[in-house]
């Protein structure tokens, strides 16, 4: 046994414990993929795809959905981030790599999470700006910390020659 691997690690297959089964990290590819994409289709129509009325301007008719399916799919989110937490981030801390990457990504969820409590229950327009600005600024980059934190997990480490 390697002693940086959790006692539960198998060495010499295919898959570790840091590694989730095909299906589950299927399931949290969607459910990260689908967060992401409806709320930057809500940003889309929200800032740029609205319309003149005669009031002035009119929200475009697909917005109020593309908010629904963003909260509907933060619930998921916080599913599969609960399932990830798990399996992979406290197995993987114990292997002692990743921690940066994978540390930043856990503090951008939790504010992500955090701003979006705010902009649900906050009242105050003002804030609840602010706390938009905060959520959405941080939630357009979440896939590019992500994909950092994969591609450097699967790279190999390099072994020493003595």
């Amino acid at each position: 046994m390697t002693k940086h691997l959790p006692p539960h690690s198998v060495i010499g297959q295919h898959r570790t414990p840091l590694r989730l089964s095909r299906q589950r990290r299927y399931f949290v590819y969607a459910v990260g993929w689908g967060l992401w994409l409806s709320g930057a289709l809500w940003l889309l129509f929200h800032y740029f795809l609205m319309s003149k009325g005669d009031f002035g301007d009119t929200p475009h008719p697909l917005e109020p959905w593309w908010l629904r399916i963003h909260a509907a799919l933060a619930f998921a989110a916080l599913w599969s981030f609960g399932l990830v937490w798990g399996v992979h981030i406290v197995a993987g801390w114990h292997t002692r790599r990743q921690r940066v990457s994978g540390s930043a990504a856990v503090t951008v969820l939790g504010w992500l999470i955090l701003t979006g409590y705010l902009l649900y229950y906050l009242t105050d327009d003002r804030w609840r700006n602010v706390s938009g600005i905060a959520h959405w600024s941080m939630g357009l980059a979440m896939p590019l910390l992500l994909v950092a934190h994969i591609v450097l997990g699967r790279r190999r480490p390099q072994r020493r020659i003595k």
